[in-house]
């Protein structure tokens, strides 16, 4: 962990975790240097190893991209930072509120007092950093001429839909304008009221079955194994995207020798993309409505964990177990999808869309998966910390989620509603942990 304090607000980060191949997520001053993309060192720092993971830090977010692998600091050995400069950090990067959260959790676990209190005040009038202003930027992607596109390889796009006619539509007609033409489509269709006549007269090289069983990653699976591209591109079913999309993923791959390319999602026609996923950098997620990677990949490490189904998170444990294989991840700017949300079909029918927001009194919160996947990879010391600052934003309705006001006004009712909490916590730590014990359900590509 790069600073001992990220344990607070992100203890089960991906990279917290050390993968098998180890590239260059933390650069050092003079690898910078060499690949043109000077960072001034923060002084402010008291310590020199503050200083030179604070660089590695804001490279990182910067969308610092390395081909070499185990190049840079090793921040994988665990080293004790002064305390002001953990505080500096967290002032740097979070809103100021969070360096609170953390003062006041130490306090509670009965850290030094004076240490606390005095790292924390010399932090007050550090500035939260900006890094939408100077990320560094890949101007020769522009004039890159892809070798990959080249050799035209066939890409397979896998669409699971479930009663959503009326936006796959419009999906397949994006398909048909695609600049890039080589690739098959196939669809699951888990529709109440199929209808095979859908599916005539497109102009595409297209695939479809009725899957009788509403299951999301089965779906998937089955058609990742049907496949007969060597290029998995996954997509959803009420999503919108430009006639270069497939031609900026495969792009991609190949400008940066990655395994995966991991498209951007908007909600809203014509919204402009969040600054975070305005410039290339490395993904921290894997989302299945848009992303292209290589078939291989699951011949590797497997399909998606079926203990999954019909709740949350099977992406995101699906990204994390590639990123801990060594896969290279890439957040693609270009690649980019208005993700409708429509209110009908998809997960929203079958169970879980809202990981923390259960729809019944007496269902657990969260989801038992996500503390499968937490539990499973960074065990529950660190799900517990992951679990604290989770829950009271999860009093609110999904549709307030944003509201200031309101996260303000649920901190209020954690008192009032407290033993239900415990009760619903308690439940979904119990459905996890016979997830646990049961095991993954990950089936593997034979041949």
């Amino acid at each position: 962990m790069i600073f001992n304090f990220l344990k607070y607000l992100r203890p089960t980060w991906y990279f917290n975790l050390k993968p098998k191949v180890d590239y260059a997520y933390f650069p050092t001053e003079e690898i910078l240097r060499k690949s043109g993309h000077a960072i001034e060192i923060d002084t402010g720092y008291k310590s020199k190893e503050a200083q030179y993971r604070d660089l590695a830090w804001r490279a990182f977010q910067l969308g610092f991209i390395s081909e070499k692998p185990k190049e840079g600091i090793d921040v994988w050995e665990k080293v004790k930072l002064p305390i002001a400069d953990e505080y500096r950090f967290i002032r740097k990067n979070y809103h100021k509120v969070w360096s609170i959260y953390v003062l006041a959790f130490r306090l509670l676990t009965f850290k030094n007092p004076f240490r606390e209190f005095s790292g924390y005040l010399k932090s007050k009038k550090v500035k939260r950093e900006d890094f939408s202003k100077d990320y560094i930027q890949y101007s020769d992607y522009e004039t890159f001429e892809s070798n990959l596109i080249k050799e035209n390889p066939l890409v397979s796009v896998v669409i699971p839909t479930l009663n959503r006619y009326e936006y796959l539509k419009d999906v397949f007609k994006d398909l048909e304008n695609q600049t890039y033409k080589n690739f098959e489509v196939i669809v699951v269709d888990q529709t109440d009221d199929f209808r095979e006549e859908f599916y005539q007269g497109w102009n595409l090289d297209l695939k479809y079955w009725y899957q009788e069983e509403k299951a999301l990653w089965k779906a998937r699976n089955e058609a990742i194994k049907s496949a007969a591209g060597e290029y998995i591109l996954l997509y959803d079913d009420d999503s919108l995207v430009e006639n270069d999309w497939i031609e900026h993923h495969l792009k991609t791959l190949d400008f940066f020798n990655a395994d995966l390319s991991s498209g951007v999602s908007i909600s809203t026609v014509g919204a402009e993309v969040p600054v975070h996923y305005s410039y290339f950098r490395w993904s921290e997620q894997l989302d299945t409505g848009n992303v292209l990677l290589k078939k291989d990949i699951f011949r590797k490490i497997g399909l998606f964990d079926r203990q999954f189904e019909k709740q949350r998170m099977g992406d995101g444990e699906y990204g994390l177990r590639a990123y801990l294989a060594g896969y290279k991840n890439i957040s693609n700017p270009y690649a980019k999808r208005i993700h409708l949300k429509v209110g009908q079909g998809g997960l929203r029918q079958m169970g879980s869309w809202d990981g923390w927001r259960p729809k019944k009194w007496n269902a657990p919160r969260p989801v038992p998966s996500v503390l499968y996947l937490s539990r499973k990879y960074h065990g529950n010391k660190k799900t517990v910390l992951m679990m604290i600052p989770a829950l009271t934003p999860s009093i609110i309705p999904y549709q307030f989620k944003r509201s200031r006001i309101l996260k303000l006004l649920s901190i209020f009712l954690i008192p009032l509603l407290f033993p239900l909490l415990v009760y619903q916590v308690l439940k979904s730590w119990k459905l996890a942990g016979k997830k646990l014990k049961q095991g993954e359900m990950i089936e593997f590509i034979i041949g």
